[in-house]
């Protein structure tokens, strides 16, 4: 039945505003809702970028426009909104996913550094909150989607200042809540997904030695897009995406210690100190790879019955821990 109604809720003609629309989720995004024939006007810092991925919109037969935006500056998102309320005087969906990310130890990274991971990630999502929200309101409708990741419920290894913007942007989906309240038609949605097979990755800031590809089992970001549309046909406030998601927020939620040591153990084995690797990545300037969906996976892709091998151990080791706790107890 909710697939029927989210097939006869067509989005034809809608305005939909997509931060970081120029590669990975966001690029995938912007394909979604091209092909559900919306207007899509595409945000990030640089023009390459944009302008390919316009172009390819338009051979998708939408209509598109690209403004070059850092959403870590509040009049550059401002900028935006005016470019998009041109189109027919409003916004409909207003997609915050632009982010960067930085691995390694805290005290390797730069004050500098830490300070436009929290300004990117945390205000670039609350510029376009507080942008768009007086917006939806005068029209009493509208959507605003939250691309946060599974950061946003559990703790990213070797990843703080991330972290720190990730568990920050649940926190102003949950405080929205409340002021939209009186609103039925405007909605705040939140998505926590896995790690994506997206270029967002190869683009991130690397320190400690950490040079590391897309892991195995990397969930894929046209899923990722799909689920955004979905979600603007019916609208929820929290969604888990995937099942490594799934699988992660519920092991953090029972065996918490256990999480951290395993996931900062792996990746402190990863380090390489000796290795001259740190890079600042694109914190500081757009990303200089091709604006492409998909980044380069470490290993072959993992088939779906591996995953359900995996997850199964998985559960069976946390069957074993219970039970070991319940009987020294």
């Amino acid at each position: 039945m909710e697939n029927q109604i989210l097939n006869d809720k067509s989005l034809k003609g809608k305005t939909v505003v997509i931060t970081g629309g120029s590669s990975g989720v966001g690029r995938a995004a912007a394909e979604a809702f091209a092909l559900e024939g919306c207007n899509i006007v595409i945000a990030a810092r640089g023009e390459k970028g944009l302008e390919e991925t316009v172009t390819l919109l338009h051979d998708l037969g939408a209509v598109a426009l690209a403004v070059k935006t850092d959403v870590s500056v509040a009049e550059d998102v401002q900028n935006l909104a005016e470019k998009a309320l041109q189109y027919n005087g409003r916004i409909d969906i207003w997609v915050n996913n632009a982010g960067v990310m930085a691995t390694g130890k805290f005290e390797d990274m730069s004050a500098d550094a830490i300070d436009q991971v929290i300004k990117t990630n945390l205000l670039g999502y609350l510029h376009g909150a507080h942008t768009v929200l007086p917006i939806f309101k005068k029209q009493t409708d509208g959507i605003l989607i939250n691309n946060i990741s599974i950061g946003g419920w559990v703790p990213t290894p070797y990843g703080t200042a991330y972290s720190a913007s990730k568990y920050g942007i649940r926190g102003m989906v949950e405080g929205l809540q409340g002021e939209v309240s009186e609103f039925p038609n405007i909605h705040v949605c939140a998505l926590y997904p896995g790690m994506q097979k997206s270029t967002g990755n190869s683009h991130s800031a690397k320190y400690s030695g950490l040079d590391f590809k897309v892991p195995p089992g990397a969930s894929d970001p046209r899923d990722l897009a799909e689920l955004m549309v979905k979600r603007a046909k019916n609208p929820k406030v929290h969604t888990l995406p995937d099942f490594s998601a799934f699988m992660m927020k519920n092991f953090y939620k029972v065996f918490p210690e256990l999480f951290t040591n395993l996931s900062f153990g792996v990746v402190r084995m990863m380090m390489k100190p000796d290795k001259n690797k740190d890079t600042n990545g694109n914190i500081f300037v757009p990303s200089n790879g091709p604006a492409k969906i998909y980044g380069e996976t470490a290993l072959p892709k993992i088939t779906k019955k591996t995953k359900l091998i995996a997850a199964g151990a998985l559960a069976a080791g946390a069957i074993f821990l219970i039970l070991n706790r319940k009987n020294k107890n």
